[in-house]
Order: structure tokens, then sequence, then C-alpha cells
């Protein structure tokens, strides 16, 4: 309801998060869940089958004219700094144009992208397509976080958010058993094979998009931006299922309303001075969680495929089985972990996984670099080391998009994304590759070693500034700019 008119805009009073923040789990759940975390399969479908079909593409009588080393380092490189922009553009329309309208068109950018990729003849051509791609993947990242914690109820925000984020590695499976039959010429001429291979990902997008039209607006965006009647009929009709589903009349909500006044779009300065002045601490523990994920990472996934070939002989149609084992073991970190963000809560699990990740890591530089390895032994090492890294990763995703205010929460998630990927995640890339494709075990061992570093020390920061955010309301975690305090 509208309260009376005050200086600066109207005021509103509304109880929808708590509304939100108080609903059992029902299949209204299902289908934010699904319409908006399904995504995360296809950019893990296209990251990599593209690594492992590296070498296919630097082949004779593949139809371009590329190298591997190409489509590891610089492919690679556009592909994040395409993501990086993409968050950016993006992520500033999401917090003025709402949730809804954006995760339609980033989507439908990605697809178009992918699409055209299929078509590449040339180097340059290939390079331009990963790089809209991924400028398209790097809106989804922001316009889909914010949407999701939003919509979600907040004791199960944690453990929703990491398995949705977590889900990069269904598709990454999906993408490596893909590769191996795309990778067999008794199947697909060399230059046929890997053309298909975006074609799937166009498939499985489609699909998602027409999903993905009955997801609803966030409330909490409509509620700031004057919008409160259809914030209230969503919320309303989210209460009619859950207690048709259930049968049992909703619990009573928890805290009192908050009071709103409506303001202007958000400008960049603002938000700067937000981060900044009001939120420092959080704005160093974000960029460190993204740095150190987005380098091991970037590097891991474009670059693992070169590890078997180059250190283990193994044949380029077989690294597939190799990918296949670590995507298994990243997703199973968040889905088996993710419970615990939640009940033993944010700090303790954030720094445990991150600085967990980079001692099993630091071990398997230091196996690798006695020769004591071989490929399958690898593979096992890097899965365990992942396995706590996926869910670590994750939750840095959950933690820029829960401890910033709302009006700035999908600005938010693509600063941190594009500053920690591209300090990590086009240097990662460039660095790792590099190193791994001199053949040396030295040089590998050191890049293994790179990667350990910055994950224990994220972890460490997370331990000394991290933020207790579990099952609490994300306007008791960061109070919205037009938020009005409550009076005495």
């Amino acid at each position: 309801m509208a309260a009376p008119q005050r200086p600066g805009g109207t005021t509103v009073e509304t109880d929808v998060p708590g509304r939100l923040d108080r609903l059992p789990w029902s299949p209204w759940h299902w289908r934010i869940l699904i319409g908006l975390g399904t995504v995360w399969i296809l950019d893990g479908l296209e990251v990599t089958i593209v690594g492992n079909l590296a070498t296919r593409l630097a082949e004779p009588g593949s139809g371009i004219t590329i190298s591997t080393a190409q489509v590891t380092t610089v492919a690679a490189a556009l592909y994040v700094a395409g993501a990086c922009c993409g968050a950016l553009f993006f992520g500033w329309l999401t917090d003025r144009l709402g949730r809804k309208k954006l995760f339609m068109v980033t989507l439908a950018v990605y697809l178009a992208a992918t699409a055209v990729t299929a078509l590449s003849w040339t180097a340059w051509f290939f390079f331009l397509c990963r790089f809209f791609t991924g400028f398209g993947i790097g809106g989804e990242y922001a316009a889909i976080n914010s949407a999701i914690d939003e919509l979600i109820p907040a004791r199960v925000r944690g453990r929703i958010d990491l398995i949705v984020n977590g889900s990069f590695w269904i598709g990454a499976a999906i993408g490596a058993f893909a590769s191996i039959a795309l990778l067999d010429t008794a199947l697909f001429a060399t230059d046929i094979g890997w053309r298909l291979a975006f074609g799937i990902g166009v498939v499985l997008g489609l699909v998602i998009l027409l999903v993905r039209r009955h997801v609803p607006e966030s409330p909490r965006w409509l509620f700031t931006h004057g919008r409160t009647e259809e914030a209230e009929e969503i919320v309303t009709e989210a209460e009619q299922i859950v207690e048709r589903e259930t049968g049992k009349p909703l619990p009573p909500v928890d805290g009192p309303p908050i009071r709103i006044r409506e303001r202007g779009p958000i400008g960049f300065v603002t938000i700067a001075r937000t981060l900044v002045s009001h939120y420092p601490r959080r704005t160093i523990l974000g960029l460190a969680l993204f740095i150190g994920q987005a380098f091991l990472y970037n590097s891991v996934t474009f670059g693992f495929a070169v590890i078997l070939t180059k250190f283990f002989d193994v044949r380029t149609g077989d690294t597939g089985y190799y990918f296949a084992v670590i995507a298994v073991g990243n997703f199973l970190g968040p889905l088996l972990l993710g419970h615990l963000f939640d009940s033993v809560g944010r700090k303790p699990m954030i720094a445990g996984t991150y600085i967990g990740s980079g001692v099993l890591l630091f071990g398997t530089a230091w196996l690798f670099h006695r020769g004591s390895l071989n490929a399958t032994t690898m593979t096992a090492c890097w899965t365990v080391v992942l396995f706590f890294a996926s869910a670590g990763a994750s939750a840095a995703y959950l933690t820029v998009s829960e401890i910033f205010p709302l009006e700035t929460r999908a600005l938010c998630i693509a600063f941190f994304y594009a500053v920690g990927t591209a300090a990590g995640g086009i240097s990662g890339p460039l660095l790792f590759n590099g190193l791994v494709s001199s053949g040396q075990v030295g040089d590998a061992t050191l890049a293994f070693c790179i990667g350990a570093t910055l994950m224990t020390l994220a972890g460490l920061v997370e331990a000394l500034i991290g933020v207790k955010a579990e099952r609490r309301s994300l306007e008791s975690l960061a109070a919205p700019l037009s938020q009005i305090p409550s009076e005495p």
C-alpha cells in the first residue's frame, strides 16, 4: 500500500520480502529454478566442447584456418573478455529495466552468437563469435543470480544458489561426452563434427528460452520502481500456489514491513560510492573470491585437455572421458556441500573450501613435479581439488549477490565478475596455457602453484572479513538505498 507523499517520491510500505522468505519450497520455486538455473548447463557445454575440440579445429580439413594455441589462448581470452563486457553492460540494464527483460535478451544474444560460430571459416570470425557468445553469457551471470536470490527463501538461498551455479558442470560433462562422438571421424567428417557441437547448445537454449517466459519478474525489483501492485500480484499468486499444493495455511510473516521511497535510476557514481565508502571490506572480499576462482577455473577449463595430450600422451579423441570425471566431481561439490553453507555458515564453509582446494592443489603440483602421476591419477587429484573448489567458486557468486543493496545488485555481480574474471579469467588461460604448452614439467607445476596460491589467499580473506549471511533476509544484510530508516 502507498503511504503519504514525501519529498523525493512516493513512499511505499511493503512486506513483500518477508512474504517471499517465509514460503515453503513449492512448484513455483521449481519453475524459477529450471527456467533460470539451467542456462549454466549451456555455458558448461559450450566451454567444454570448445576446449576439447581445440586440436580438431587446428587439423587440416577442419574448414577453418586456426591453431590449437589460438583456440586455447586467444579465443578463450576473448570469450572471457566478452563475458566481462556483457556482464557490465547487461548488469547496468538489469538494475534499470528489470530482471526478466534482461534474462530473456541475454539468452537470445548467447544463442545467436553460438549458432553463428558454427559457420566460422577463418580465425578472426571465430574470435568475433567467441567474444559475442561471452557477451551474452556475461549478461546471464548478472541477471540470473540477482533474480534467483531475490525470489528464493532466505533459509535455502545458499544451497540453491550453489547448485544453480554448480550446474555448469552438468553441461561440462555432457560436453565432454559429446566431444568424444563429435571427434570420431568415423561418425562425422573433420569439418562437420565441431560445427554440430555448437548446434547442440542452440537447441537446448531454445527450450530454456520457452520455459523462461513463465518466470516472473522479481517483486523486490518491482516495488523499488513504483510497481507495487505488480509485486503484490506475483507474491499473492505464489502464496496461493503453495497453499494449494500443501493444503496448509502459510506461517505469519517474520518481521515488520519495510518502507521504500521511490527514486530514479541509480548512477555509476552512486554505485561506486556505495562500494567504496559504505562497503569497503565487502568489496575487498568480493574481489578476492572472484580473482581466485576465476584464475583457477578458466585455466583448468580451457587447458586440461592440453595437459593430458602434452604430458600423458592421451589421444585427442579420448580427453572427453577424463574431463567428464572432473565435471561430475565439480557438480557433486555444490550438490553435497551446499546445505552446509546454510547450516554451518558462509564464513567457515567458503574459507574452508577455498583453502582446502588450494592446499590439495599444492599437493597435486608436488606429485606431478615428482612424476608420480599418470593421466588417471592426475584426473583423480583434480577431481578432489575441484570438488571443494567448485562449492567455493559458486559461493563467490552467492556472496556478492546478497551483501550489497537491491538497487545495485545486478551491477555489483557484474562488477565483481568482470574485474575478477579480467584479472584471473583472461590472464589465467594465457598464462596457464603458455606454461603448459611449453611441455616442461616445471612450467606446468608453476601454473598449478599460482592457482593454488590465489585460492588459498582468497580463503584467508573470507576467514578474516567474510559476512555471516546464512538464513538472513537480503534487506537485513544490506538495506536498499531507497529504504527509509525506521522511526523510533
